[in-house]
C-alpha cells in the first residue's frame, strides 16, 4: 500500500527504505582498505630482514664516518676542546662509546684517555666508555639482526660457537675481554645474536677490559717517557695477554672443528 492516511484525512507517500546491507558495507570498506595496507606496510618494514638490512646500513655508515673524522686527531690535537676535568671526561667517555660502534680500535682510544686524562681517570673514562659502546652494539644486534641471523647458524663451527655464548656467556665474554684477538665489535654483536642475557654481557665486558684497558692507558699516559718503567710494564701486559690470547684461539679452533 503506498499511501498511509492520517488522522486529519491527508496522506503521505511513503519513502522506500535503502537496503540494511548498504552502508556497513561501504563503511567496512573505507576503514578495511587502509587499515590492511597499513598492517601490510608495518609488516614488512618490521620484518627481520629490513630490520637487518638497517643495521647494515647503520654500520657502513659508522664506518664511513670514520674516514672524516679521523681520529687519530684525538691523540695529536687533543679532544675535547674547551673543556677540562669531570665535564671533559664525559664528553670523551660518551664520544668513545659512539666510536666503538663506528669501528674505532679502542687501543687508539684508550691510549687517547690515558694521555689526556692520566693513568686512573683515563682508565675510569675508558671503561665507562667501553661499556656503553658495548651496550650500544649489543642492543641494535639484538633488536636488529637476531631473529634474521638465528637461523643462518647451520654451519657446525657456528652451533658450537653460538651454544659456548647462551650457555656459557658471562666466562666466554669475560675470555674475549681479557685476551685480545676477538674484535671488539664482533665479539658485541656475535653475543647479540645468541642467547645471552644483558646483564652477564655488560658485566663480563666491564671486568673482563680493565686489565688490557689498564694498560694501554697507562702507557698514553707515559708516552712522554717510553724507557720509564710504568710504560714498560704497561707495554708487557699489554704483549702478554695478546700472547695468550692466539693459544687460546689457537686451541680454541681444534676444539670447535671437533665439535
Amino acid at each position: 500500500m503506498l499511501d498511509a492516511t492520517t488522522r486529519s484525512g491527508g496522506t503521505a507517500t511513503a519513502v522506500p527504505a535503502a537496503p540494511a546491507t548498504e552502508l556497513p558495507l561501504a563503511a567496512e570498506l573505507a576503514v578495511s582498505t587502509p587499515t590492511g595496507l597499513a598492517a601490510r606496510c608495518t609488516r614488512v618494514v618490521l620484518s627481520p630482514w629490513s630490520r637487518l638490512s638497517l643495521l647494515l646500513v647503520l654500520l657502513a655508515a659508522s664506518a664511513a664516518s670514520v674516514l672524516f673524522l679521523e681520529p687519530q686527531r684525538l691523540l695529536s690535537d687533543g679532544w675535547p676542546p674547551q673543556l677540562s676535568g669531570a665535564a671533559a671526561a664525559v664528553v670523551f667517555g660518551v664520544a668513545y662509546g659512539l666510536c666503538t660502534v663506528a669501528f674505532v680500535p679502542r687501543p687508539l682510544l684508550n691510549l687517547a684517555a690515558g694521555a689526556l686524562f692520566g693513568s686512573q681517570l683515563g682508565l675510569t673514562t675508558a671503561l665507562a666508555g667501553t661499556v656503553l659502546g658495548a651496550g650500544i652494539a649489543f642492543g641494535l644486534g639484538r633488536i636488529l639482526g637476531q631473529d634474521a641471523l638465528r637461523p643462518l647458524l647451520r654451519a657446525r663451527w657456528l652451533k658450537a660457537a653460538d651454544g659456548q655464548l647462551s650457555r656459557h656467556g658471562f666466562r666466554t665474554m669475560m675470555m674475549a675481554r681479557l685476551f685480545p684477538g676477538v674484535p671488539f665489535w664482533a665479539a658485541n654483536y656475535c653475543a647479540a645474536v645468541s642467547r645471552m642475557g644483558w646483564l652477564p654481557f655488560l658485566l663480563a665486558t666491564a671486568l673482563g677490559s680493565v686489565p688490557n684497558t689498564a694498560a694501554y692507558a697507562v702507557a698514553g699516559a707515559r708516552a712522554s717517557a717510553p724507557t720509564s718503567p710504568a710504560f714498560l710494564i704497561a707495554m708487557g701486559f699489554i704483549a702478554v695477554p695478546a700472547l695468550a690470547g692466539a693459544v687460546v684461539a689457537w686451541r680454541k679452533r681444534h676444539h670447535l672443528r671437533g665439535r
